[in-house]
């Protein structure tokens, strides 16, 4: 059915499609008839939307396709029906702008699935508002590059919102993380799935904030290191939910999860055999780590960090992702771990030791691993020759930027009219929406420069009459205490002696080893003060190896 209208109205209500042409009343919004973006039209027939449980509503979406306008009175096209919707957050609860999970249902109010906006069908959906993130897109580029990775990262679209007749401004609409062949790609874990192989896989975990989840969990036993309180890692079941999943599936997910920290805390963690590897897949460890500190995200590893696992005939190890939730990436944070492109977000417990949510060790303890730290290096080093170039992130953002830049960005400001205007927790503040990507650009280009001078590199053979040893010094800067790794090629002695500025001897290590190998000694960060200084490292008749490091 098609509805229409004609004349210059200031509101007409087609109770039949409840499409409308409206000018709204309101100062700061604007007049709202048609968009380059997809319209996505809700309608809760005057019912308030609460943070939970869902109402039932109706909506409709309009998209003509690209390249063709979508205007208010044309047909809904691409959805229309029942809707269940709910707020959701947590600390964006507090922002006058809302975001939105939406489940599809039909019209006796059964969950439906079906495909919107060219995405793949599903019938849990979240229709994310950014409103602190000033740029409209920090959340789409880190799927984006979440995705430039080779995992799973939900896909977006954006759109412009009407609830209730009331234009909305820029929304996206966001795949919600949940177990889907075109999701997160893991076996469906029955409640009757409670012994061999069918019980070892199916699982999705997080760390999060508990506010509005009602999932159960469980504590580990291995607490956040350098809290200056009680905090704990709490494990939230994510899949099956708290109420659907067994005491034979609760159990296996936590005795496996706590055997995997127990690997990693001992000290054969980096053993190929019996070590962490044989618990964790190692890439995604690594890549999940990568797209949190590229983007420097403040929530990252201890908020809003999703992990599953598959059945054990399936590979069965422990897959860090989907990533999730980055409005606060990309320098868009004042606190703690702060908007400057430096410094690694692993070092939040020690910046933060006092925030609620802390990170788990794992990371820093897989740092520890020349293994792990190779690996590192090498994809690093892979993805900065190609999907990772500066050239092709910015160029992703200038295409983003086109097309909000072309209307829609004007009129989302003009309903939430923020720019200029620190919104928490804001670490720049820019006049226009044009200083803000520009400022995102430029923040992105420092970032990956100061990975490029700070990530792992790749260890090649030494040049002959250079030195028979490799040397590094990591994390660098630093705040905790920093660990010297050497490699020798024959037995010997190693020493290591750090000198301040004015060339001042400060500390002085050393130790014997009887075999070739990797080896680390670590330097406990009280020693000295903050401030940068210059090793020398030795070993027996080799050419001495030099850096400098930073305490911070």
């Amino acid at each position: 059915m098609k509805c229409s209208g004609q004349g210059k109205i200031k509101l007409v209500v087609i109770s039949l499609c409840f499409l409308f042409v409206f000018e709204i009343s309101n100062a700061q919004s604007p007049s709202f008839t048609s968009s380059n973006l997809p319209i996505l039209v809700i309608n809760t027939s005057g019912q308030t939307i609460v943070d939970e449980p869902k109402i039932t509503a109706s909506m409709g979406i309009i998209d003509n396709g690209p390249g063709v306008r979508n205007n208010i009175t044309d047909p809904f096209n691409n959805y229309e029906g029942k809707i269940g919707i709910e707020i959701r957050g947590s600390s964006s609860q507090s922002f006058p702008k809302k975001q939105y999970g939406i489940e599809l249902r039909d019209a006796a109010g059964t969950g439906i699935s079906a495909p919107l906006l060219g995405m793949p069908a599903e019938e849990d959906w979240v229709l994310f508002a950014p409103y602190n993130d000033k740029s409209l897109m920090r959340d789409v580029l880190a799927y984006k590059l979440g995705r430039d990775l080779g995992w799973y990262a939900p896909r977006t679209r954006f759109c412009e919102v009407v609830i209730n007749q009331q234009y909305q401004g820029v929304y996206v609409l966001i795949e919600k993380i949940k177990r889907d062949k075109n999701r997160v790609d893991i076996n469906k874990l029955n409640p009757d799935e409670i012994s061999g192989d069918d019980l070892t896989g199916g699982y999705i975990i997080k760390i999060d904030k508990q506010t509005g989840s009602g999932n159960g969990g469980w504590t580990s036993q291995f607490t956040p290191p350098n809290r200056n309180g009680t905090q704990t890692i709490f494990y939230q079941y994510d899949y099956p939910k708290a109420a659907d999943i067994t005491s034979q599936q609760k159990n296996y997910i936590r005795d496996f999860m706590s055997t995997f920290e127990s690997s990693l805390n001992s000290t054969s963690y980096a053993d190929p055999v019996i070590g962490y590897a044989r618990y964790i897949d190692v890439t995604s460890f690594i890549d999940f780590y990568i797209a949190n500190e590229v983007s420097k995200n403040v929530d990252g590893y201890r908020l809003s960090t999703y992990l599953h696992k598959q059945k054990d005939s399936d590979g069965g190890k422990l897959i860090m992702g989907p990533i999730w939730d980055f409005n606060l990436g990309f320098g868009n944070a004042d606190y703690c771990t702060k908007g400057n492109p430096e410094g690694w977000v692993t070092n939040f417990n020690t910046l933060c030791n006092g925030d609620f949510w802390l990170i788990p060790f794992w990371w820093n303890r897989l740092n520890q691993d020349a293994g792990y730290r190779s690996k590192m290096a090498a994809r690093w080093t892979a993805l900065r020759a190609d999907k990772f170039q500066t050239s092709k992130i910015i160029n992703y953002i200038d295409s983003l930027y086109t097309v909000l830049n072309a209307e829609s960005q004007q009129r989302n400001f003009q309903r939430w009219p923020v720019l200029g205007t620190y919104v928490w927790p804001n670490y720049y503040v820019g006049s226009s929406f044009q200083d803000e990507v520009a400022w995102l650009k430029t923040w992105i280009t420092n970032r990956l420069n100061w990975m490029d001078a700070n990530m792992p590199k790749v260890i090649t053979a030494a040049e002959e009459g250079v030195s028979d040893f490799n040397v590094s010094a990591f994390p660098n800067p630093f705040e905790q205490d920093i660990t010297i790794e050497y490699t020798l090629t024959n037995p010997g002695s190693f020493t290591v002696e750090l000198f301040d500025v004015m060339g001042k001897s400060i500390i002085t290590g050393g130790e014997s080893r009887d075999q070739p190998g990797t080896y680390q000694l670590t330097i406990p960060a009280e020693r000295f003060a903050a401030g940068i200084y210059y090793y020398r490292a030795s070993s027996g008749n080799s050419t001495p190896v030099t850096g400098k490091i930073v305490k911070m």
